[in-house]
């Protein structure tokens, strides 16, 4: 019997084996049918089935293909001649040159074979044994995620072992006899040992260890130990043993049906603080509530000021705590916060800052009828507490306010568009232990103002486009408001996205007063190349000097300086951005460049800053600093890192930090060396020094990887 190639036959004998004869196919049966694909099948009449070239068996998810199979249904075996590839899923595969299976493939012996995991951790040994359809147990193992070819016969590293099963329905690797070796020589032996396999993302047991060394607190070792907590919760515990630390760490996360939580923190006993228990908590939690409301908080804690710093935890200089709930809705926002401030920074007290703030605010937007436009209904309140009793630096404000504003778009001839814009806010404020300012006060701001835009767009013969905007704005509040705290207003900034606004205060204690107007000029080229270069420059002009922007800002005195911003966007690879103030003898105020570029094997992202003194502002000396960071690949498998922070008024670098990696198929090396220059009463210059090495392959998936090497033929 020779049918043609590529024939398909239902086999009916393996899918049954254990029936005693051949019966008729019933539908149950014939979803349980094995399939097989061969250049030849013969059946003999000894009741035997042999199939040959180019053989294919496909059965309940399995695939195996052989060089010929043979089926003596009297003793319900398969006996097959290799090469043999035997597929489960798409992660699973045994390599074999010969083999005896049940019908069912679920049981059998394997020689001169190899078991290869999630097209990764592969497993080289002297025979394979599969049992119960969910253990394969492998004598005298070559284990190991590195490619070995001809001219590389010795992988860079491996686990050899006297015995090795791999619990299919577990998804665990037990190895029995263990010796870790790198580059074939033995390095540790360890008699058991368990791994989860490639297949499996989460998994109670240890993680890889890091070297870590500090100058405060010398050198040791972290060791995670991961914890599986039900399918949708986890614990890794995490001590840190260095010469002048004892350290446990801890991370918890939990997913919900509405929402997730995550928990950080440690504890530490350590030489910087002799006989002191040193501490700190992180953590985050957002979820989903009927009727669309949003619950999210945060918590940030420490026992001490140089805590974070000092172990690496974080490089906030003031803690944030908060809980808040919101819903957001077409046309309309409700949102309501409390929040609970720590400082960490010198010469600062939490006695004199309000470390507790409340806020809430609802805003509506909607057509007001016969006036056409847009008007926008908001009411809001804030409250602030001081735990200081002092007068003026223990101050306490509470604001309640509403706010009501109109606006309405009109086109004017060609393409002129005309904005008229009008609000009125209302404001009550009580202020406790400050005898500067009344208790109460109760104030109304009308706002107005016009805006005009002429955007001009022309198209050049090569396909680029030109756009040119002129913009102003005149606008009017009142020039002699009631005096409130300015607790929410003590930084102005002038920039593209707030010169056509009311104000350039960034909350509602500062009002911005009298009449002023806006000139702007804008400029961009949309390249038919994908680039865009775009321009912008800017002034505001005051009939009177508007006292709520003092020295330093760029707004003081009836014209305020200069804007003048650029970017410019290359495809996919450039981006650079600058902005700057100038006053009239082209002295700098303010000015922040930023410069980005990215290909596959660089990564550069720079930045430099220059901010003049404002005592208003809480800055009283000149702020000038560059910031630079990259990653860039140099060579085959080896990338590195470098971030710098350098302080050009203080002449000295605040931070550096140099990084190198290597990492191929089957294994990842990371050294880090940073080190912090700032110094402070609390905060001492530190070194660390860091060593990252993990075995790809082994629990951890091999996400994001180098490329596989390839063989030299």
């Amino acid at each position: 019997m020779r049918p043609p190639r590529r024939l398909f036959a239902a086999l009916a004998a393996i899918a049954l084996a254990s029936a005693s004869a051949i019966a008729p196919a019933r539908p149950a049966a014939a979803q349980e049918a094995a399939t097989l694909v061969a250049d030849r099948v013969e059946i003999r009449a000894d009741n035997l089935l042999v199939a040959e070239g180019n053989v294919e068996v496909f059965w309940r998810g399995s695939r195996l293909r052989a060089t010929r199979i043979a089926f003596d249904r009297a003793a319900d075996r398969l006996t097959i001649e290799g090469p043999i590839i035997l597929t489960e899923g798409e992660r699973v595969a045994i390599f074999a040159d010969a083999a005896e299976l049940s019908a069912d493939l679920r049981e059998g012996l394997l020689t001169g074979a190899r078991l290869v995991l999630d097209q990764q951790l592969q497993f080289a040994a002297a025979r394979i044994a599969r049992s119960a359809g969910r253990y394969t147990e492998l004598d005298r193992v070559v284990a190991s995620s590195c490619r070995i070819c001809a001219d590389r016969p010795v992988p860079l590293w491996s686990i050899r072992a006297r015995r090795v099963v791999h619990d299919q329905q577990a998804r665990q690797i037990h190895f029995e006899g263990a010796q870790f070796r790198i580059a074939d020589v033995p390095v540790v032996y360890i008699p058991r040992l368990r791994f989860p396999d490639p297949t499996l993302k989460r998994a109670t047991g240890f993680l890889f260890p890091t070297i870590r060394s500090n100058s405060s607190l010398g050198t040791g070792v972290r060791i995670p130990y991961f914890l599986t907590i039900g399918p949708h919760a986890d614990l890794t515990l995490t001590p840190y043993l260095a010469t002048g630390t004892t350290t446990l760490e801890a991370r918890y996360r939990r997913a919900f049906r509405t929402g997730d939580l995550e928990l950080l923190g440690a504890v530490s006993r350590d030489d910087v603080l002799p006989g002191e228990t040193r501490a700190y908590l992180f953590g985050t939690g957002a979820f989903v509530l009927p009727r669309d409301v949003r619950l999210s908080f945060g918590i940030e804690a420490a026992t001490d000021d140089a805590y974070l710093s000092d172990y690496g935890y974080g490089s906030q200089d003031r803690l944030h705590s908060h809980l808040g709930v919101s819903r957001f809705r077409r046309g309309e926002a409700v949102e309501a916060r409390l929040h609970a401030f720590r400082t960490l920074r010198d010469g600062e007290s939490n006695a004199t800052l309000p470390t507790i703030v409340g806020e809430a605010r609802l805003e509506r937007r909607f057509v007001p009828g016969a006036l056409g436009g847009t008007a926008t209904l908001s009411l809001e309140a804030l409250t602030g507490y001081r735990s200081a009793d002092l007068d003026a630096a223990g101050r306490d404000v509470t604001r309640a306010g509403a706010t009501l504003a109109w606006e309405r778009t009109e086109v004017l001839g060609p393409g002129l568009l005309a904005t008229l814009s009008a609000g009125l806010r209302a404001q009550y404020v009580t202020v406790a232990d400050d005898a500067a300012f009344p208790d109460p006060v109760a104030r109304l701001i009308p706002e107005a103002g016009v805006t005009l835009r002429w955007p001009l767009a022309r198209a050049t013969a090569g396909g680029a486009t030109h756009v040119l905007e002129p913009v102003a704005m005149l606008a009017w509040s009142p020039a002699d408001p009631e005096p409130v705290p300015n607790e929410d207003s003590t930084i102005a900034e002038l920039d593209e996205a707030n010169l056509l606004s009311f104000t350039r205060l960034p909350g509602e204690d500062g009002v911005e007063q009298g009449l002023r107007l806006a000139l702007g000029l804008g400029w961009t080229r949309f390249d038919p190349s994908g680039w865009t270069l775009a321009v912008t420059a800017a002034r505001i002009l005051r009939e009177d000097d508007d006292p709520a922007f003092g020295p330093g800002t760029g707004l003081q005195g009836d014209a305020s300086d200069w804007l003048v911003a650029a970017r410019l966007d290359l495809p996919n690879r450039l981006r650079l951005a600058g902005r700057a103030l100038f006053d009239d003898g082209f002295g700098v105020t303010r000015a922040d460049v930023t410069f980005g570029y990215a290909t596959p094997d660089l990564s550069v992202e720079t930045g430099l800053t220059r901010l003049l003194a404002a005592p208003g502002e809480g800055r009283p000396d000149d702020v000038t600093e560059w910031l630079f960071d990259a990653d860039w690949s140099f060579a085959r498998n080896w990338r590195g890192h470098a971030d710098w922070r350098y302080d050009f008024e203080a002449e000295r670098a605040t931070r550096a930090g140099l990084g190198l990696g290597w990492r191929n198929e089957c294994l990842s090396v990371d050294l880090s060396l940073s080190r912090r220059f700032s110094s402070s009463t609390s905060v001492r210059p530190t070194t660390n020094f860091g060593l990252e090495v993990e075995l790809i392959g082994f629990g951890s998936g091999g996400e994001g990887g180098a490329a596989r090497r390839g063989c030299v033929n």
